[in-house]
């Protein structure tokens, strides 16, 4: 696979992010819709700070140089079903589509009456940096992302009386290389990535449920469903229920990605739901189009719906 991941179809917005934003096109950080304000999800040092250049900044929806990691929380319209999703944007670690893969999710996600949880986690995220072409082929975590995502879940469910969410219907959805940090934290959920820092990280990390819509680096290369081994080896009867969705004519991460985890999951007899269409590309989110693949959020319903989350 390629190094560079592109998030929205427009090429002005990968160059802008790789090469440079236009003078008088970059702006402070990404700021959630208003009556929503973001949550720092450490207090205090963040933990394996990495060194990224310039100030955060924000250009057509996409953020990078986030070194400051945040939660946004969106609550559920009146029809509330006491479930609650984390939202990974994608952006191959170096950058996150908060618009496209994340607040038009959570607006989806709010009007079916459940808690979304909107991620700002750190990218670049080592190893996966962007200044090189010298990732390390989908060997390694993105350590400080999945300490981000392991912290949010924790803290989710810290306060889950006063934000009126089930703790044990806590699930994640990411896309693209969000939808490999699902794997990661469905995976790690064990593993302690980061020194305890409050009351909140008594709290489990493990997702309740997991959807990844088109994810990154889970094959070892282009061409094989050999699953990335850091990934292959921590899958176990606990890694909770996944729902994986890719199309064939994916060009920035391949079909064999979601092959090999749907492989992986069942082997260890994880309950795995895979859906796999010829035509739609990589980085569509919810934006509707004439293909079946654009109906992908009503599989994901019914899905809920048939483990338990949400009422059918």
């Amino acid at each position: 696979m390629k190094f560079y991941r592109a998030v929205a179809p427009a090429a002005f917005l990968l160059a802008s992010v790789c090469w440079g934003v236009p003078p008088g096109t970059e702006r402070a950080g990404w700021q959630p819709s208003p009556g929503h304000t973001q949550i720092a999800i450490w207090p205090g040092l963040v933990p394996d700070v990495q060194s990224v250049p310039g100030p955060e900044a924000d250009t057509q929806g996409a953020v990078t140089n986030v070194t400051r990691p945040t939660m946004t929380v969106y609550a559920p319209d009146a029809k509330k079903t006491s479930a609650a999703v984390v939202v990974f944007p994608g952006g191959g670690f170096q950058m996150l589509a908060m618009g496209l893969e994340g607040t038009e999710v959570c607006d989806w996600l709010t009007a079916k009456g459940i808690t979304c949880v909107l991620l700002k986690y750190r990218v670049p995220s080592a190893p996966y940096v962007w200044q090189c072409d010298c990732r390390p082929h989908n060997r390694s975590i993105s350590t400080p992302s999945v300490q981000d995502a392991q912290r949010t879940l924790k803290l989710i469910r810290y306060h889950a009386t006063d934000w009126h969410i089930d703790p044990h219907k806590v699930g994640v959805l990411g896309f693209s290389a969000g939808g490999y940090l699902v794997a990661e934290v469905s995976t790690f959920f064990k593993a302690h990535l980061y020194a305890a820092v409050d009351a909140a990280d008594q709290e489990s990390s493990r997702p309740d449920f997991a959807i990844a819509i088109y994810p990154g680096h889970l094959a070892m290369a282009e061409n094989t469903i050999a699953l990335n081994p850091n990934i292959k080896s921590h899958i176990t009867t606990q890694t909770p229920p996944t729902f994986l969705l890719q199309n064939e004519d994916d060009d920035v991460d391949s079909i064999e990605g979601a092959l090999s985890y749907y492989m992986g999951l069942k082997a260890a007899k994880v309950p795995v739901e895979l859906h796999a269409y010829a035509q739609g590309g990589h980085a569509f989110g919810l934006r509707p189009s004439k293909l079946p693949v654009s109906e992908w959020p009503q599989l994901v319903e019914k899905w809920l719906g048939t483990i338990g989350i949400i009422a059918q």
